[in-house]
């Protein structure tokens, strides 16, 4: 997040990528207004420019005050509910209102092909051609993870809604919240090493979790979970069939009137299943090749398996960015050593000396986005060349003045 944030790399069912159009001049004159000001202290104008450049279709972000609950909609339908910096800063404020008069949140996505696709990358690299156009980038990833930060600590019942696409900034939205409600529609990925990225938006804490070695095979081959599969993963905590959503809604909005809790009326609406994880035959495969200590290590060990299993794996790791995997590996790793906010301020580092247009984030989103060679050209071209030297300098603390301090940060 990726994202992915990752409107971006991330194929559907037919195989089409999906990304936001942004145009250039619009890029270029946020990269302007975030270099010269801050949110904070921009004057109106400034921010009425900068809230127009965001905003083409209306409002991209829906807020809904029912009663004693809040309902949050995504509405950029037409661009997959893409997120942006604007929606990143329309939901947080909200969410810190309503941390204090609400008793639940529900968060959704329009539509019924996403929930969120992830971020803006193409307007990201985009910027990165103009001067200062880092600073577009280090904002919006600020503003993101702390947006993570505070759904990963908040006080009230949280209830996203993953109908549909749900990949990279998609996932940020969602996953460290308390509940996480799939649907047969619901396809999940965290992509970002195809892109020259790394699973972020908290990925090197989620990822990091779940059963044997599952996380680190996703987050390093980008693999698709769909429906049933994201609960079994562990990433969902609910699955409910989509055509049930709505009552399923209505029940949870009127949960005063009701007497019932929240995991009656989740449970209420979840059908039995009796469905095996689609990884299941490869669990074991999984533990036994991604445990490996290092990347060459693990395409070794699939090498020596013939299934052809083993061998889309190999192509697929073959594929992407060498500095990424060593990169993600490393971060999933040693994010289960860690609290989230300890993960999403390492993840700020490391994407933060991503910004640059020599780096692989650029030149993976140039050869799938912008070019579409799909011919990306990785620097450093083989994992051979991406020495310890070079991923610990990537891990390494940033600047006192930039480094990202979520424990007493605001957004």
């Amino acid at each position: 997040m990726v994202t992915v944030y990752i409107v971006v790399m991330i194929q559907n069912v037919s195989g089409k990528l999906h990304y936001s159009r942004v145009g250039a001049t619009a890029t270029r004159a946020v990269v302007r207004w975030l270099s010269t000001t801050s949110f904070i202290t921009a004057s109106s104008k400034d921010r009425k420019e900068a809230a127009n450049i965001q905003t083409n279709m209306g409002d991209e972000v829906l807020l809904k005050d029912v009663g004693d609950c809040g309902v949050i909609v995504l509405n950029r339908p037409k661009a997959l509910n893409a997120l942006n910096l604007s929606m990143v800063q329309k939901i947080y404020p909200i969410l810190k209102e309503w941390e204090s008069s609400k008793k639940l949140v529900i968060i959704e996505g329009a539509g019924e092909k996403a929930f969120c696709a992830g971020g803006d990358v193409k307007s990201l690299v985009l910027a990165l051609n103009e001067p200062k156009g880092e600073v577009f980038g280090a904002e919006f990833f600020r503003k993101e993870y702390t947006l993570n930060y505070l759904i990963g600590t908040y006080n009230k019942p949280y209830i996203a809604i993953i109908n549909g696409i749900t990949m990279g900034g998609g996932v940020g939205l969602s996953v460290h919240g308390k509940y996480r409600v799939a649907t047969e529609k619901t396809l999940f990925a965290m992509p970002e090493t195809a892109i020259g990225l790394f699973p972020d938006v908290g990925g090197s804490y989620f990822l990091s979790r779940l059963k044997g070695k599952l996380g680190v095979y996703l987050g390093l081959t980008g693999h698709r979970l769909k429906g049933v599969d994201v609960l079994l993963a562990g990433i969902a905590t609910h699955f409910v069939p989509s055509e049930k959503l709505a009552d399923l809604k209505r029940d949870l909005l009127a949960l005063q009137n009701t007497g019932d809790t929240i995991e009656e009326i989740l449970n209420k609406y979840q059908p039995k299943l009796n469905h095996e994880f689609s990884l299941a035959p490869h669990m074991s495969q999984i533990e036994n090749y991604f445990s490996a200590p290092s990347v060459e290590e693990i395409i070794e060990r699939l090498k020596k398996d013939n299934s052809e299993w083993a061998q889309k794996n190999v192509e697929i790791l073959l594929k992407m960015s060498p500095s990424s995997l060593k990169i993600s590996k490393k971060a999933i790793d040693e994010g289960n050593g860690k609290s989230l906010a300890e993960c999403l301020e390492i993840e700020y580092r490391l994407v933060y000396t991503a910004l640059s247009r020599d780096s692989d984030f650029y030149e993976g989103v140039r050869a799938l986005l912008i070019d579409k060679d799909q011919k990306p050209v990785w620097k450093p071209p083989s994992l051979t060349d991406v020495t310890d030297e070079y991923v610990n300098k990537r891990f390494a603390t940033l600047p006192a003045e930039k480094e990202l301090k979520l424990r007493a940060s605001k957004l």
